[in-house]
């Protein structure tokens, strides 16, 4: 199928199709635009002329077997929730694309990383569900996001081949690409310890989460003492980071500096302290991620920031290796972060809370 036929679909010039399919950095003019032209290459099951490539390329060689490849989104169930594994899909698409491989699914499936959830659905008909939507074109399976573990048990054995994206570790018996958590917050809470400040917060998910676990022994390391009003446990949206600035703001107490789990919510955070800038000092904020958005936030976030563009390409070549035989060992692949400073930050000494209160 043509790139023709899915400019015909959304209504859009082939190149600006091609631009998109090729290029996970490729800005669009309209909004969702993007998605349209995938959903669109999904429903055609649209993969390049391989042989018009390679001819381009210099290449030689015989056409080999199509390769259908599916995702799973675990952290959203739609598409503008968390911006990292959006950012994160966008890269697996155009290395899906390039490789002559097929994108045959992208499910949004928020259930397979709730644990609570798991244990009281079918997951085991729901994930045989989502095989049989394939129509027997799947060769594997990239999950994006924390996944359950019985969940991924069942992954495995229904689609064979697969690969988990995530922040941290599931040390499941299937391959991942990830980056360490731990380090992650550590990386952040000794950034503000180097600016002088003693009394850090935490904002974001507490149960099973790494980064948290990496605040609190970093914390101790320091010799810092947990305040546990100091401690906001969250889901990671913007809307919950504005809603636990705003408890920040009427505590009797505050946090001078304040280590939110990710990017989008801290985002939100920065939002309720602009609303609220007449009335108190900033308080200053690192996150984790540096999605795109991170760099035009006002003051810019500074942030730990994450390859996502490392992880995407792994993830897709990791599952082709393995599905052409070329490993059969589980395989962890962990990429490293790296300090990114902009605005947000301070020393303690211009982070003093005033007593107002809202």
């Amino acid at each position: 199928m043509s790139i023709k036929k899915i400019a015909t679909m959304v209504g859009v010039s082939p190149a600006t199709v091609s631009r998109i399919l090729n290029n996970p950095d490729y800005r669009c003019s309209k909004q969702g635009l993007r998605d349209r032209v995938w959903k669109a290459a999904i429903e055609l099951n649209y993969t390049p002329n391989m042989a018009a490539r390679n001819l381009k390329l210099g290449k030689s060689g015989t056409e080999s077997k199509v390769i259908y490849i599916n995702v799973l989104m675990t952290r959203a169930d739609t598409n503008q929730t968390d911006p990292f594994f959006s950012e994160i899909l966008r890269v697996i698409e155009s290395e899906i694309h390039k490789s002559g491989s097929i994108l045959s699914n992208l499910w949004y499936r928020s259930l397979f990383s709730n644990d609570t959830r798991c244990d009281v659905e079918n997951i085991n008909r729901i994930i045989t569900d989502m095989f049989e939507e394939t129509g027997g074109k799947s060769d594997g399976l990239i999950i994006l996001g924390r996944c359950n573990k019985k969940a991924i048990e069942q992954f495995s054995k229904v689609f064979g081949n697969v690969v988990l994206v995530n922040r941290n570790s599931a040390e499941y018996p299937v391959d991942e690409v990830l980056c360490d958590g731990k380090k992650i917050a550590s990386m952040a809470v000794e950034y503000l310890y180097s600016l002088g400040h003693k009394k850090i917060g935490y904002v974001g998910e507490c149960k099973n989460e790494v980064r948290y676990s990496g605040y609190l022994e970093t914390l101790n390391h320091y010799g810092m003492e947990l305040m546990p009003q100091y401690v906001i446990a969250t889901r990671h949206t913007e809307s919950s980071g504005y809603e636990s600035m705003l408890k920040f703001l009427q505590s009797d107490e505050c946090p001078t500096g304040i280590y939110c789990a990710n990017d989008i919510t801290a985002i939100g955070m920065l939002k309720c302290l602009a609303k609220f800038k007449k009335h108190y000092p900033r308080p200053s904020i690192i996150s984790s991620d540096d999605i795109e958005e991170a760099q035009f936030s006002k003051p810019m976030l500074t942030t730990v920031r994450i390859p996502r563009d490392e992880m995407g390409r792994m993830a897709v070549k990791l599952l082709l290796d393995r599905i052409y035989g070329g490993h059969s060992s589980v395989v962890r692949m962990e990429v490293e972060s790296k300090l990114i400073i902009r605005e947000s930050c301070q020393h303690v000494s211009e982070s003093v809370w005033s007593d107002y209160c809202i």
